[in-house]
């Protein structure tokens, strides 16, 4: 009996060490795998830097910055969550000849990799500031040299109507929030990158009697737009449009 247990004891003893062999490899393994998943390239440090006052037009294609209307801009609490995601944020009002205005607001982020520092769905910052929001789904706007695939919105709060179109980017690819922009985010960090990007959001104001109910026209958004990304210097064009 006692042979028999100092076999077992003996049994024993060689399999836990190759046991807590095992676990440690498994651990070092996975310490490594993720330590090499990890991106690292941050590819803002590799192209010109993005100073959103400097590189977007104040003038173009018949429209100019009107101070006297300022967007829509989140409450303190959402503010700073906001600062906490983006490296820089644009917000201005531009009019035309016939006194059409937009409001642009732009936010850009150096860091676009994960859904935890990626862009703040404009949804979220019209909800807390007390509108009610309206979806009519995506559509394309034509650009000379690509389709831009955007999200129509209709927020609203008493009397005020505002039709709003956004798009976000990675890179120099546009897209909108959902399972693509996901799969872009993940197939820049398996290939190691740290890929910046920013929200695309344009506005404008609606007369409530002008279309009780019915879809906004978005005719003026798709001009300034197309107007926007002609006038933009073409080494930054696509990195706020797409290519």
């Amino acid at each position: 009996m006692a042979a028999d247990v100092m076999t077992t004891q003996a049994g024993v003893s060689r399999r836990v060490p190759l046991a807590v062999l095992l676990a440690a490899g498994l651990m070092l393994a996975g310490a490594a795998a993720s330590v090499w998943l990890k991106p690292t390239k941050m590819i803002a440090d590799e192209k010109p830097a993005i100073v959103l006052s400097a590189v977007v037009p104040e003038t173009f294609g018949g429209w100019k910055i009107d101070p006297n209307i300022v967007p829509v801009l989140p409450d303190p609490t959402v503010q700073d969550q906001l600062n906490s995601l983006y490296s820089e944020t644009l917000n201005r009002t531009y009019v035309n000849q016939q006194g059409q205005r937009i409001m642009l607001s732009i936010a850009y982020g150096r860091n676009q990799n994960s859904e935890s520092t990626a862009a703040h769905r404009p949804e979220f910052c019209y909800v807390a500031q007390g509108f009610t929001i309206k979806g009519f789904g995506k559509e394309a706007v034509a650009l000379p040299t690509h389709a831009l695939s955007v999200v129509r919105l209709e927020a609203q709060a008493d009397r005020r109507i505002e039709p709003i179109t956004y798009w976000v980017t990675l890179n120099e690819e546009a897209s909108t929030p959902g399972l693509d922009r996901k799969l872009q985010q993940l197939r820049y960090g398996l290939q190691g990158y740290i890929v910046d990007g920013m929200l695309m959001r344009i506005s404008s104001l609606t007369d409530a009697a002008a279309s009780p109910g019915g879809k906004p026209d978005y005719h003026l958004h798709d001009q300034f737009i197309a107007d926007m990304e002609k006038a933009m210097t073409s080494g930054f064009r696509p990195r706020f449009f797409g290519s």
